[in-house]
């Protein structure tokens, strides 16, 4: 069976893994096995057991960079990175319509859904400060591609922003709608993860394309369809 996610980049500090949608980032409620965090046993610690090395997570079906340490001190330091807002996080979103503007940011807390604790809304139970900044590198006749840079990360956080100024990601089931331009999944890619190495300070600086059902997608899109 092929593996779900590849290593975009690694050394013995740390890896930067490039997941695919479907795989969960590690152990919860509903997911107890086959996680990233277990599929990486060995090559990545520090934190809580179950989910060692994980600085940061992504939803299960969205795809793409996330930084993962690989002993207690680095993912100490990466956290700390992260908290002081020095991991840069770039994603790239195919959104229902156009923004009146090339760029903005959504400064706007986000909370649980009191109604259905699964949902996360602006406002919510104990809502978080929570900003997004987006910028338009594609304008389509019904939709929009951004790219999309977290400064905070809350859960879901792309996704309750992008729908709360009418602009929900393409195919989320959740805060959208699902299945436009053939998705099966939220068109949501983590493009590019960038900080400086918490040990040899040197930049690293990934990127990841566009996986073939998003590529696909966006096709269908500039073609109308």
């Amino acid at each position: 069976m092929r593996r779900p996610f590849a290593i975009a980049y690694e050394d013995e500090h740390l890896l930067v893994v490039d997941k695919a949608a479907g795989l969960v980032v590690h152990p919860a409620s509903g997911h107890r096995q086959g996680t990233l965090a277990q599929l990486l046993a060995g090559s990545a610690a520090g934190g809580e057991s179950q989910r060692a090395g994980i600085v940061h997570r992504l939803d299960r079906d969205t795809s793409g960079l996330l930084v993962v340490a690989r002993s207690e001190d680095v993912h100490r330091m990466l956290q700390h990175a992260l908290r002081r807002r020095l991991i840069q996080r770039e994603y790239l979103a195919l959104v229902q319509g156009t923004p009146p503007a090339r760029s903005g940011t959504i400064d706007a807390p986000i909370g649980r859904d009191a109604q259905l604790r699964t949902r996360m809304i602006v406002g919510g139970s104990r809502p978080r400060e929570a900003r997004t900044h987006f910028t338009l590198e594609l304008a389509l006749a019904a939709a929009s591609l951004l790219r999309v840079r977290l400064e905070t990360g809350r859960t879901h956080q792309i996704r309750v922003h992008l729908s709360a100024i009418g602009h929900p990601v393409c195919g989320d089931p959740e805060y959208g709608t699902s299945g436009l331009f053939g998705l099966e999944r939220q068109f949501l890619h983590s493009a590019r993860l960038a900080f400086d190495h918490p040990v040899t300070h040197a930049r690293v600086d990934v990127s990841s394309p566009l996986p073939e059902d998003l590529a696909r997608a966006l096709r269908r899109a500039e073609e109308g369809r």
